[in-house]
């Protein structure tokens, strides 16, 4: 097959209808991001040995109705879109491709569960708007891909108005469709899919944006790290790269909490440094590998060699990768979406 490589559908300088950003310092931005500047080797042949492997251990994960996952986290339309999107950052989607047939049940899993409200959850779900912002976000890649598809348009366009819907006051999101608490793990996965959404052609408000802006904002410590919440709390670096990578999406490329995060994650999560084995470290990685390719430069440079390499090692025998919390289908679709980052086919990776 052609693969397809979507070049950005709009200008920063546009971006969420021209939410808080530094217009002056796009270009150097843009000139600095890993999207227009690959390095040498990027992708070695002992990874495309590692990247097959893992996505022949993917497709064993998939459930007869599309679905992925297992156990507490089974048929989860979070986990599934995830998957979907570890195969079309290789250029997969709906029935073209080695993986299309994956991406095509997947798709049709999530589509199935798209419900009258606009959530998208499925039966076991827990805490379904971590969930649905995955799935949002799968929804707005399909359908950005393919703008004449008129299920996926009206389940994005729901899917989006329930998000901002339920915005709470400080301006984030949590784990269920009320306008109550809010944290920065729930709220990068709203502002991504709306970000996803955007690119589109799906209208997003600026004050929406706006405002989970200073909510991140509010979640930066002292250190440089991002805390759990608005209220205080420690540092900790899968936040913290969540955190850096949701102002990136929010169209803000040249600021001082950015610089600071990345400085943070250097310094406390460095591929192969020991701090960066503690929990949650598939989900800190699929987050840390955005705001290192957003920010380019040495940021890129340094990390990318130090992240792969890590997560082959990390590869079991069969091709997946394991965490024994949310299960191999979630590990290994964000090891292969980090892995994937210098192919540049997913819109969302791109300025």
């Amino acid at each position: 097959m052609t693969r397809l490589r979507l070049s950005s559908l709009v200008l920063i300088a546009t971006l969420f209808g021209g939410v808080t950003a530094c217009v002056a310092d796009e270009p150097a931005a843009a000139d600095r991001s890993a999207e227009n500047n690959p390095l040498e080797n990027e992708m070695p042949e002992e990874l495309g040995v590692a990247i097959d492997r893992g996505f022949t251990y993917l497709v064993s994960q998939q459930n007869a109705d599309g679905s992925f996952g297992r156990g507490r986290y089974g048929k989860h339309v979070g986990i599934t879109a995830l998957c979907a999107l570890a195969f079309m950052a290789d250029g997969n989607l709906p029935g073209r491709g080695p993986y299309g047939d994956q991406v095509e049940s997947a798709l049709q899993f999530v589509l199935d569960h798209a419900t009258h409200s606009g959530l998208l959850a499925a039966e076991t779900s827990h805490g379904p708007m971590y969930g649905h912002g995955f799935a949002a976000l799968f929804l707005g890649e399909i359908y950005g891909m393919n703008p004449d598809d008129k299920r996926v348009r009206d389940a994005l366009v729901k899917a989006v108005d329930i998000i901002i819907g339920t915005q709470n006051k400080d301006g984030g999101w949590r784990y269920n469709p009320v306008p109550y608490d809010a944290d920065i793990s729930v709220t990068i996965c709203q502002i991504m899919a709306l970000r996803s959404a955007r690119n589109a052609g799906i209208k997003v408000p600026k004050q929406t944006i706006d405002r989970a802006v200073q909510y991140v904002r509010d979640c930066q410590n002292a250190d440089g790290g991002f805390r759990y919440m608005k209220q205080t709390g420690g540092s900790a670096w899968p936040r913290t790269a969540a955190g850096v990578a949701s102002l990136f999406y929010a169209g803000i490329y040249e600021d001082d909490s950015i610089d600071r995060g990345l400085e943070y994650l250097m310094r406390n999560a460095f591929p192969g440094r020991s701090s960066s084995g503690q929990a949650h470290f598939y989900y800190g990685h699929y987050y840390a590998v955005q705001a290192m390719y957003l920010a380019g430069g040495e940021s890129w440079q340094k990390w990318w060699p130090a992240v792969w390499e890590e997560l082959l090692k990390r590869q079991a025998s069969n091709g997946g990768w394991l965490d024994h919390y949310a299960g191999g289908a979630y590990s290994s679709a964000m090891s292969l979406i980090v892995l994937q980052m210098p192919k540049r086919y997913l819109p969302i990776f791109q300025k």
